[in-house]
């Protein structure tokens, strides 16, 4: 990769990260602390920190893990199409699957977008 490719690909994943804690935000009132984003050549991986609402560390510590394991699903599937868009501006590339999860202890989420495999003209042969 050359050093402009790669510097392409950091902003790119600045940019990502950006907006998908953004877009956290916007439906959960409030987005993670901490965001992390990875972009390989069929994938891109955001690793979010600090993503409980304290209503739910509240739930969680009462023993209602699951309960907020479930509202999470609902939220990340109402978030798809925002996430989804957001990457594949960034990327250019076309999200072929969504993927998204939630630990509550410790609180760490990840939001994962398989990529639509590139073509030999996109590769530049």
């Amino acid at each position: 990769m050359t050093a402009e490719a790669s510097q392409n690909r950091g902003q790119a994943a600045q940019a990502i990260s950006n907006a998908v804690v953004r877009v956290m935000r916007e439906y959960t009132g409030r987005g993670p602390t901490q965001a992390h984003t990875v972009i390989s050549d069929n994938a891109v991986l955001v690793t979010l920190r600090d993503t409980l609402l304290k209503a739910e560390k509240s739930l969680v510590k009462d023993g209602h893990a699951e309960a907020v394991m479930t509202m999470r699903r609902r939220f990340q599937a109402t978030m798809q199409e925002e996430l989804v868009a957001a990457v594949t501006e960034h990327t250019g590339r076309t999200v072929h699957a969504f993927l998204s999860d939630s630990a509550v202890e410790p609180d760490i989420a990840v939001e994962v977008f398989i990529l639509e495999p590139r073509t030999p003209k996109d590769n530049g042969d």
